[in-house]
């Protein structure tokens, strides 16, 4: 049709889409362009918070029972390579008592994924209000149970819908 953008013609500006798909980078590759965003950005935000700026319920480690939840569903491998592979090593883990939060953005674009553990449960912040078509969502959470969180195939897609859609946080957070 004319006028209708389709994959084989670029849009009108000329540009060609932006279609998100990971760089497949190296580590080291990953590490260099980490270092050169870094550097042209001069950013006032250190990726990890001085422990003097930390709230009192923060730690810089997870408790044994919530460390052990974390390690089996590899969230944090995984969400490694998203900040690697799509972020360039410009988002920042911070490790509390009774979960992991990856945080990327500056200013009014902060936005999170948030894992907790609750009664051996590994839990997600979702960034609706409302119950959704999974049967694990509660409205504001999708918990998991070990048989889910230990499905690779369920973390995968888990964790790729909150980096779709990751909560935003206010500027006061």
């Amino acid at each position: 049709m004319p006028g209708k953008n389709t994959p084989e013609q670029p849009p009108r500006s000329g540009k060609a889409p932006i279609l998100g798909q990971g760089h497949n980078l190296s580590d080291v590759e990953g590490e260099m362009i980490k270092q050169m965003i870094r550097e042209e950005q001069h950013p006032s935000r250190e990726l990890f918070i001085p422990q003097e700026d930390l709230a009192a319920e923060a730690t810089t480690t997870m408790s044994p029972p919530t460390a052990k939840v974390i390690e089996a569903s590899r969230i944090r491998p995984i969400l490694e390579m998203f900040n690697r592979d799509f972020l360039y090593g410009q988002g920042r883990f911070d490790e509390y008592k009774s979960g992991l939060i990856f945080k990327w953005g500056d200013g009014y674009s902060r936005r999170h994924i948030w894992a907790t553990v609750e009664d051996g449960n590994l839990v997600l912040e979702t960034s609706h209000a409302k119950k959704c078509d999974k049967p694990y969502c509660n409205g504001t959470h999708h918990i998991l149970t070990p048989e889910l969180y230990n499905d690779l195939t369920v973390i995968n897609q888990e964790l790729g819908d909150r980096f779709r859609r990751p909560v935003y946080e206010s500027t006061e957070d």
